[in-house]
């Protein structure tokens, strides 16, 4: 039987006690790692009774596949919010640049990324975990290619650029300067890795004179060859914690619910 049509079968209130699972376990493996955190803390944590963890989960493992994947809709949902605006234009890439250096400043530059970490511990644990981790990270790539497809599509990116390349180039860059940072604990080595690349990618302007660059005074440049929208008062607004991130009508529809799950995008 497929997940699909397993997800299919369960009830809405079926439906919102597995999320409220996933979740659960998404907060403490951002926490202790996958191999400190057990079934029987995610059981407590969930508020669900050991039948309900055997009815939805056979396994650990099949527990944390759902985890890459809740995770991986974690991101493509943040990046889906107003705060990012439509990351198709030389401004919006340079106020994600912002808001991901800013989150770090207010996080003490630990933690890392919420995904990124969750891959480098288990990339190598089995081949179905694997690929949900690196269908995850095309998602990624989907939206920010998305954006500079569309900057390349109206003519404000030159004929030669790549958006596929430059996609993949900007996650990189992203996932490196955050791994640097949460080492050095020092927001430098993010901000310094993404004005980088953002540089480069606007050396392919049709109109270079359109991009005029600034420095924000989290380290961060940007660019606003567009009038840009106001930034919001702090990062945690565009990256709420990722045991926040299940919707709150999932949690409100399984009485069960120990308490209200807020997704504060």
């Amino acid at each position: 039987m497929t997940e699909t049509v397993e997800a299919a079968r369960l009830t809405k209130k079926g439906r919102a006690t597995k999320e409220r699972i996933v979740s659960a376990a998404a907060g403490l493996i951002f926490e202790y790692g996958v191999a400190g955190t057990s079934i029987e803390d995610v059981r407590k944590a969930a508020g669900v009774s050991g039948s309900q963890m055997a009815h939805y989960f056979h396994d650990k493992r099949r527990l944390v596949i759902d985890v890459v994947g809740h995770q991986a809709d974690v991101v493509v949902r943040l990046h889906r919010q107003p705060e990012m605006g439509r990351l198709d234009s030389f401004a919006d890439l340079r106020h994600w640049a912002d808001l991901h250096v800013q989150r770090q400043v207010e996080r003490g530059c630990t933690g890392g990324c919420d995904f990124g970490s969750l891959a480098a511990e288990l990339v190598e644990s089995d081949g179905d975990t694997r690929q949900q981790l690196a269908s995850g990270f095309d998602r990624w790539e989907g939206v920010l290619r998305e954006g500079l497809q569309a900057m390349y599509d109206r003519g404000d990116l030159r004929p030669e650029a790549d958006p596929d390349k430059l996609a993949t180039t900007l996650l990189a860059t992203l996932q490196g300067g955050l791994l640097l940072t949460q080492t050095k604990r020092d927001p430098a080595p993010l901000a310094t890795a993404l004005d980088a690349t953002l540089t480069y990618i606007e050396s392919f302007a049709t109109d270079p004179a359109s991009v005029r660059t600034n420095r924000t005074s989290a380290g961060a440049p940007t660019a606003d060859p567009r009038p840009a929208r106001p930034a919001p008062a702090d990062a945690a607004s565009a990256f709420p914690a990722s045991n926040d991130s299940t919707s709150a009508e999932a949690a409100s529809a399984d009485p069960e619910s120990g308490g209200r799950w807020e997704w504060d995008g």
